[in-house]
């Protein structure tokens, strides 16, 4: 049953008939007592009655049949007066003719021709007789069964419409969802709009909210995703551009000098257009992992020398002694990532001649890299993990992803990245930590 609307009817249509039948359980059995307590209280005040009646009255004025003449009782009560010896003085209208009295004064139950009966005898021993009222148990029964139908006869008559008014009390409760879903119905792909929710119930509120949170994330994505294929289009178009021309003219040179410096550049224009790629593959990787990393312990020193040796040898590239013998519980592979990214980045900003240097920074909870370079414009700084963003002043040759890379691969460790830059223009500072 897939339908909200079936499934609150049925399960209100079946709380309301357990609730019903409980309170006919309770009203029965509390009807029950009820109904013996009243009727016991009849049948002693009765036996009173007769009782009184026969102490004050000559019991020979029984009529010739054998039946109590000065009271007239309802059909519903029996009364019988028995001499001590055994032997019946005199009967009520109805009464039965065998013995209803118990062998002791009080209330019970007495059965006589294989029906039950309620009692309750009093016995005169100063006139010799007892005195006994009794009443039947089935018509104590049947009073409360008719008391019981008289609550659920109505009820499976009411059930109907009581259903009905469920029915159409849930379709106008359940308007603002399938007023929510009629407008996400007819919108199109494109259309990220948030939903209104002016009229929407407070328990539909939640629901709406979520759905508006998902349309933001959605549409941030796809406008993430159009940046980065229109990046990666215009990035690409440079170096392939300059493939084409190279090989144009290392096909025309007459020479071998031209031919070899037109191939030396094809090589410059392969390798970048081949970390581009790279870049962008592995930041698709980031943009979609969702497993959970593993942490292992992680010596510092040999994962730096692992990531130097790697790049291609330019400037200087120093260790501090603390952090070649650091150790950290994290990711080897991503923070491997993070370090192999900032280390470019790095060697890039240096120049042929700078000089690169890691360390420990101040509490031991992570690792700064700082490079020999210029530096970059104060308001560039919230701006460098952006994608394909190089700055404005930027002349180094780049794709503008690796701090983008490095900033996504830090924050699955759990960490973040802090740039900035040294006093009086002498170098850059990036920082990551925790670790």
């Amino acid at each position: 049953m897939n339908s909200l609307r079936r499934r609150l009817f049925t399960l209100l249509v079946v709380a309301s008939g357990v609730i019903w039948i409980a309170g006919v359980i309770w009203i029965s059995t509390w009807s029950r007592l009820e109904v013996q307590h009243v009727l016991d209280t009849r049948l002693r005040e009765a036996a009173r009655m007769v009782h009184s009646l026969v102490a004050g009255s000559d019991l020979n004025s029984a009529n010739e049949d054998g039946v109590f003449a000065p009271v007239d009782y309802s059909k519903q009560l029996s009364c019988q007066i028995w001499s001590l010896d055994g032997h019946l003085v005199a009967r009520s209208s109805g009464a039965p003719d065998e013995s209803i009295a118990l062998d002791r004064e009080g209330f019970g139950n007495h059965e006589v021709d294989g029906e039950d009966w309620r009692v309750y005898t009093i016995v005169d021993t100063e006139k010799g007789v007892s005195v006994v009222v009794g009443d039947r148990i089935g018509l104590r029964d049947r009073l409360v069964r008719d008391l019981v139908a008289g609550l659920v006869i109505p009820a499976a008559l009411v059930l109907p419409v009581f259903g009905f008014l469920i029915w159409f009390t849930l379709g106008r409760g359940l308007r603002p969802l399938n007023r929510i879903a009629s407008d996400i119905t007819a919108r199109d792909g494109e259309d990220m709009r948030a939903i209104a929710d002016e009229d929407a119930p407070s328990e539909v509120r939640p629901l709406v909210d979520a759905l508006n949170g998902l349309f933001v994330k959605v549409d941030l994505a796809r406008r993430h995703e159009r940046e980065m294929t229109a990046f990666a289009a215009h990035e690409l178009k440079t170096p392939l551009a300059g493939l084409r021309m190279q090989a144009q003219i290392a096909r025309a040179a007459k020479d071998g000098t031209t031919r070899d410096q037109a191939l030396r550049q094809i090589l410059v224009s392969v390798d970048r257009t081949d970390r581009m790629v790279r870049q962008l593959l592995t930041l698709a990787r980031l943009e979609a992992g969702t497993e959970k990393l593993k942490c292992d312990r992680v010596n510092m020193g040999d994962l730096l020398r692992d990531t130097i040796d790697g790049l291609p040898k330019k400037g200087e590239t120093v260790v501090d002694d603390a952090l070649e013998r650091a150790v950290f519980r994290t990711n080897a592979e991503t923070l491997h990532l993070v370090l192999r990214n900032l280390q470019e980045n790095a060697l890039q900003h240096a120049g042929e001649n700078g000089s690169v240097r890691w360390s420990m920074t101040a509490g031991g909870r992570g690792i700064s890299v700082v490079d020999s370079g210029p530096g970059v414009r104060e308001e560039d700084l919230e701006q460098l993990t952006r994608r394909f963003y190089r700055g404005r002043d930027n002349r180094t040759p780049g794709t503008g992803l690796g701090l983008t890379i490095a900033a996504m691969a830090a924050r699955r460790l759990g960490a973040g990245l802090a740039f900035e830059n040294l006093p009086d223009g002498n170098g850059f500072r990036v920082t990551i930590s925790p670790l």
